[in-house]
Order: C-alpha cells, then sequence, then structure tokens
C-alpha cells in the first residue's frame, strides 16, 4: 500500500496507519544515539528517550493485553502506573527495550485482529469502552510522546554538537 492510498482507505487501515507510523516516529528518535545520550536526562523528570520508548511499551501493553485482551497488568508482570513505567535497568539497551516494543506491537495487532472497531472490551479497571475509543486514545498517547521525544532528541544533538569554527570575524 502506497503512503497515499490510506487517504482513501476505511477507517480501521487508517487507524492502524497511523498507529504504525506513531511506533516508528518514537523508536526512530534513538536512530544514531549511543546508550549514554538515549540515557541522558535533560529535564527534571525521569523522563528520557529510552524511557519514553519503554513507557511507549507499557502504554501499549495496558491498552492492548490488558483493556482488549483482558489480562490483568500484574499478570503481563507490568509495572502499575505509568510513571513507574520510564524507569530504566542497567539491562535496558536500545535494542533489547527496541525488541520489547516490537514484540509489543505485534502482540498488539494479533490481539485486535478480526475484532471490528465497535467491540466493547472489558479489560480496563475503569470500565468498558470500545475498540475504537483504544485506538483513539493510544493515538493521542503516541502523538504526545513523539513530541517529547523529538524534543530530547533535538536538546541532545545540540548539546553534543562540536562547534564549529567562528566565522563571523
Amino acid at each position: 500500500m502506497g503512503s497515499f492510498d490510506v487517504l482513501l482507505d476505511d477507517e480501521r487501515n487508517q487507524l492502524d496507519a497511523f498507529v504504525k507510523d506513531g511506533r516508528s516516529a518514537v523508536e526512530a528518535t534513538l536512530d544514531g544515539l549511543d546508550e549514554e545520550q538515549v540515557r541522558r536526562r535533560l529535564v527534571p523528570s525521569a523522563t528520557t528517550l529510552l524511557g519514553l520508548l519503554k513507557h511507549v511499551t507499557w502504554m501499549q501493553r495496558v491498552w492492548f493485553e490488558e483493556c482488549v485482551g483482558g489480562t490483568p497488568r500484574r499478570e503481563l508482570g507490568l509495572v502499575q502506573s505509568p510513571d513507574e513505567s520510564f524507569g530504566l535497568t542497567d539491562d535496558d539497551t536500545v535494542a533489547s527495550v527496541r525488541a520489547a516494543h516490537q514484540e509489543a506491537c505485534a502482540t498488539a495487532s494479533a490481539i485486535v485482529a478480526g475484532l471490528s472497531l465497535d467491540t466493547v472490551v472489558t479489560g480496563h479497571r475503569t470500565g468498558p469502552r470500545t475498540l475504537r475509543w483504544v485506538y483513539l486514545q493510544v493515538l493521542r498517547e503516541l502523538a504526545h510522546h513523539c513530541g517529547h521525544a523529538d524534543i530530547l532528541r533535538e536538546q541532545l544533538l545540540a548539546a553534543d554538537r562540536v562547534p564549529g569554527p567562528d566565522t563571523t570575524a
């Protein structure tokens, strides 16, 4: 499917395409950066580029595996709160967090395969909602965190840029 084919496609394919683009955009913010850079804290919170991807992975598992799939986050081995999901361990690397994200994306796709957007899902602790609502929530969160990641990447690249020769003299 070409990039413009989705413009005239059905709603489900459009939502899938936007989710896929958001997932790729968050991952791409890590491209070309080393392990120190992706862990560097540039804001007062615990937010880092690698932590953002870890959080986005957690978020998708909550919405698709817990809310749609019906498996409680404790059984999934997930931390309980969004704030905890940014936390990095010594074992977290770009490769491992990226692999976990890609696995969560594949699992999410498998869970929603065959479900209509009007399917009412009941796995979320605050009550039922439609699969369409879940897609919109995931898109909102992906857009939100893509913006954070873009800004953090820009800050990292600017901080690590070696100044060139002064040509104003």
